[in-house]
Parts: C-alpha cells; structure tokens; sequence
C-alpha cells in the first residue's frame, strides 16, 4: 500500500535503474533549471554498485504545476527532510553549480543529525561563502534565455521551441533567484570531505573562488581544474565519472 509519504518521496527522489541492497548511495543534486533525468546516464553507468539518486525540485518536468522554492535553504530544508527517511547506507553527493551549494547546505543540515554523506563532490561553483552581484532572476524572458545561451547548457533547439521554454523560464528565474539571492556563513563547515570539480574558463567561478571551498571543511579537501566552460562536465564526462567512481569505492 503506497502512503501519502511514499507518494511525496517519489516526487523527489527519482531512481532510474535498480541497485543491490547493499550499494552505496549516489545523491545528485541538478543544476539552476535542471532536472533529475541530467543525471540518467550517471545511474546507468553506476548502478546497481551504487543507488543512484537523482532529485527532482519542484516546478520542472512532471512537477512543473508546483511552485518553484525560490529560497535555497527551504529547499534544502525539504530535501533533508526526504533524505532522512532513507535507510543509513554510505553515501556520496555530487551537485553542479547551484546543485553544488544546495548538496553543501543538505550535508551540513544532515550532519546536525548525524545523517550527512562521507564526501561532497561541488562541480561548478564558487564556494559558499563567496558571493557576487548577480541579478538574472530580475530580468526579462529574453534576458533568462541570453544568460542560457552564454553558459551553452541548453541545447540550441530548446532554445528555439517556445513552447518548451515557455515550461522551463519558471523554473530558471526560479532557481536564479534561489542562487542569487543565497549568502552562507564563512564559518559554516560541513565534516566530510569535499572535492571540487571546475572548468577553468567557467565564466561563473574562478580557480582561486573554487579553492575557498577548503574553508567550509574540516575534512579532505581536493580541487581538479578541466578545460571548458560552466558545463565542462558534459565535454569531460568519462573524467568526472571516474571522480565519481572513486568517492563511491570504500577506503582500503
């Protein structure tokens, strides 16, 4: 019998192939307008050694009738409260741009419960205490669809089906404004260890913005630099993979 909790579980949580009942745990943590099926080709390549499991936010896709939770930290309140109800397993997080800052903000709600994952893998984004003026929640449509075309990470035909965009604005202006408008604390540091993944001509995060993510640890911390833009782990997806391969293989 499927529960009302089951039912609201299954609009957050997506699980696109099956894992063994004793794999690890991969949560991944989509970008600004992104949605839990980026994340397919990672359960394909990863299950059934990991559970993979790819978060759907409101306001995208098949939620795309709920509203969008514009306030990064009331996200991550309610992908805590999900993540809670799972059964202790180890576990990985892996998030890109704004999925990075939101994976950050869930562990260290997790590890005041002593539920948080054993690393964060932050792709794309500067760490969370370091802030520019950025204002692309406040602009128009076409202002939206301009900052998509800089970043290249949507395909050119959907930025040519305005009907397709006319489903996905909401949810980027949306997730701009979660981003955008998100402030961390410098002394907020999670226990796991985090490795940092960046493009090194990624027009959203520098190298040396990348480092400071060491200063929201007081476990390992790792940086590895790729050629390419925002969306660099498209182009470098054979080396992000192994990336994440080895955070989810154990320790010997």
């Amino acid at each position: 019998m499927t529960t009302a909790a089951d039912e609201i579980a299954a609009r957050w949580l997506r699980r696109y192939h099956p894992a063994d009942a004793d794999a690890v745990r991969l949560v991944c943590f989509p970008h600004a307008g992104g949605s839990a099926s980026f994340y397919h080709p990672v359960s394909a390549r990863f299950a059934p050694s990991a559970e993979v499991i790819s978060l759907q936010y409101p306001g995208r896709q098949d939620r795309r009738k709920e509203p969008c939770v514009a306030d990064l930290g009331t996200l991550a309140d309610l992908i805590t409260e999900q993540l809670l109800a799972l059964d202790d397993r180890p576990t990985v997080f892996f998030g890109h741009s704004m999925g990075a800052a939101l994976a950050f903000e869930t562990a260290w709600r997790l590890e005041q419960k002593d539920a948080g994952p054993r690393e964060i893998l932050a792709s794309g984004r500067r760490a969370p205490s370091t802030t520019r003026a950025e204002e692309v929640h406040l602009r128009d449509d076409d202002g939206i669809v301009a900052e998509m075309k800089r970043l290249n990470g949507t395909a050119a035909g959907v930025l040519g089906d305005e009907e397709i965009l006319r489903m996905a604005l909401p949810a980027l202006r949306g997730d701009y404004r979660a981003i955008e408008t998100y402030s961390c604390p410098a002394d907020r540091r999670v226990r796991c260890d985090i490795t940092v993944l960046t493009g090194d001509a990624d027009p959203l995060t520098t190298v040396a913005e990348a480092e400071r993510w060491q200063d929201h640890t007081s476990g390992a911390y790792r940086l590895r630099s790729y050629e390419g833009g925002h969306f660099f782990l498209v182009q470098h997806l054979a080396a992000v993979q192994a990336e994440i391969a080895r955070a989810l293989t154990p320790a010997s």
